[in-house]
């Protein structure tokens, strides 16, 4: 078979030229692109190991922030607190004193109102002893025609309301 002759014919001459092929590959390849490559992913393994390092320290800084602007918001909600505590007692106080000064103004008054009223009856209490009397004298006049003092009248009406 003429196939089978020429492979050893031609045997040295593919097995050249595929390992020629081959090292102009592995040369081009392997000493030409593959540092290239190598040495763009190591700058960016650096860069983003250097972007990891600026986001961790970025971060601890805010955290650093975040927990001072915690602190000065708790220290400021504790002063509005104590103010406002503080402003309710003085409000406190004052209704208190304005309620106690109303009520003893109030308290005056009554005492005053009661003091007319008293004396109001005491007056009443007077006329009325009198109008009674009067009455009594006229009543007696009229059914007895016996003159009565004004005196004697006022003594029996006393006597009567009094006793």
């Amino acid at each position: 078979m003429p196939q089978i002759e020429q492979v050893t014919a031609t045997f040295a001459s593919q097995l050249f030229w595929v390992l020629l092929t081959f090292g102009l590959a592995f040369f081009i390849i392997g000493r030409g692109m593959v540092p290239r490559i190598q040495s763009t992913m190591d700058a960016r393994d650096d860069q983003v190991a250097g972007d990891l390092t600026a986001a961790e320290k970025a971060r601890a800084e805010a955290d650093a922030s975040e927990e001072a602007w915690r602190i000065k918001e708790n220290a400021a909600r504790e002063t509005a607190r104590r103010k406002l505590a503080a402003a309710q007692a003085e409000a406190a106080k004052a209704s208190e004193a304005t309620l106690a000064a109303a009520d003893a103004q109030h308290a005056a008054r009554v005492a005053a109102a009661e003091a007319q009223i008293a004396e109001a009856s005491r007056a009443a209490a007077g006329e009325i002893e009198t109008v009674a009397a009067d009455a009594a004298r006229d009543i007696v006049a009229r059914l007895s025609g016996a003159p009565v003092s004004e005196s004697e009248a006022q003594g029996a009406v006393r006597a009567v309301l009094h006793g």
